[in-house]
Formats: C-alpha cells, structure tokens, sequence
C-alpha cells in the first residue's frame, strides 16, 4: 500500500547524507568499503518504507536481492560494458569491483535494518 512515513524518510534523508560524507571525506580501509554497504542498504529499505508500508521480511529481502543483483552486475563489469567508466557518478553508484566481502556487509546491514524495524513496530505496539 502507497503511504508516506516521515520517519522513514527522515532516516533516508540522514543515511543519505552520512553515505555522501563517507564518499567524500572518508579514506580509510573499513568504514568506507564495509560501512557504506552497511548503510546504503538500510538506506534502501528506509527509502522504501518512507513511500510504502511493506512488511518488514518482504521488504528486507527485496533490498538483499537488489542488492545482490548489483553486486552481481558488478562481476560481470557491467559498467565496462555499457561505457560507463567515464561517468564517475553511474561508476560509483554501480560500483566497478565484485567483492564476496560487499555481500557479508549487505547481509549484516539488512540484518539491522530488519532488526530496528521489528523493534520499532513493537515499541509502537506498545505505546498505543
């Protein structure tokens, strides 16, 4: 069902901004490789709740499989293969390398955010 949750979309807002610093001004050997998976697919599933209300597992594993779909196209250098090496921007959202470890950290990150959702659900619960 269509909706719009302005908490979700908060998150979004601020995960996006987070992941933009870490592209930007992060240079090190875990935060920005690990982390920003971590993140970019807990900002995924946010935006996805900020527009719909989706359960929490359906919603969890579109966002792994998307994301491993991504992971995947990246083994197959699909940003070589359409020409996009150039456009830095595509280059970078596409990502150019395959990498097992990228997978672990979608999973770990899909994982909080299925983990936060139920918990935030309960509390809701809860309070009503």
């Amino acid at each position: 069902m269509v909706t719009f949750n302005f908490q979700y979309f908060t998150l979004t807002v601020l995960l996006f901004l987070v992941e933009v610093f870490i592209g930007l001004f992060v240079k090190d050997n875990f935060i920005r490789p690990f982390g920003g998976d971590v993140l970019v697919v807990i900002l995924i599933y946010c935006l996805i709740k900020s527009f719909w209300k989706a359960p929490a597992a359906k919603t969890v594993l579109a966002v792994f499989s998307f994301a491993c779909l991504v992971e995947g196209l990246q083994y197959l250098k699909i940003v070589d293969r359409l020409g996009l090496r150039r456009d830095e921007l595509l280059a970078i959202i596409i990502g150019t390398s395959f990498a097992w470890e990228d997978i672990v950290a979608y999973a770990v990150g899909c994982a909080i955010a299925y983990w936060a959702d139920i918990k935030f659900i309960a509390a809701q619960v809860k309070h009503r």
